[in-house]
């Protein structure tokens, strides 16, 4: 049989983003740019920062990574990967695995006509000293910022990390 008498593939129809995915469509790609960092237990810093936000088709799921390097020689810092759950009531769960051990398990809001997400630590595992975290992201002007609160066993809830990232 040759090439012109064989079935031709079965036609397939392009992705289809998820309707639970819809509202947070606009996280979707690549997101780099710079952040800082401190604490009242250490030193302050600075950081490059590059986020992936995926999803695979017809899931409900947005997949999530993230890595971040020193700006002076490039040399990896942090990285973190998970997965975000957007419900159609506007509520979201997440769980992030950190490169130094740490598992968050979080549950928050978004807005869609806000661009902003707000999540929440349920559970921080593996953790020592942390005792919670708050994160928070908002689309302004085609920049995604976010900043990110801790606590830990001798420090209430204080600022953390803060960053401003462009999507390639």
């Amino acid at each position: 049989m040759d090439a012109r008498e064989e079935s031709p593939a079965p036609a397939t129809s392009p992705p289809v983003i998820h309707p639970a995915v819809v509202p947070l469509s606009f996280l979707l790609g690549t997101w780099r740019g710079q952040g800082e960092g401190g604490f009242p237990t250490i030193n302050s810093f600075s950081y490059g920062e590059e986020l992936i936000f995926s999803h695979s088709p017809n899931k409900p799921v947005i997949g999530y990574t993230q890595k971040t390097w020193k700006l002076s020689s490039g040399e990896p810092m942090h990285g973190e990967s998970g997965y975000w759950r957007p419900k159609p009531d506007g509520t979201i769960e997440v769980v992030i695995a950190q490169s130094n051990g740490l598992v968050e398990v979080q549950k928050g809001i978004y807005s869609f006509e806000e661009n902003v997400i707000q999540l929440q630590s349920e559970m921080v595992g593996n953790a020592s000293k942390v005792k919670e975290i708050r994160r928070c992201f908002q689309l302004v002007d085609g920049v995604l910022c976010y900043d990110v609160q801790m606590a830990t066993n001798t420090v209430t809830l204080q600022p953390h990390l803060k960053a401003t990232l462009k999507k390639l």
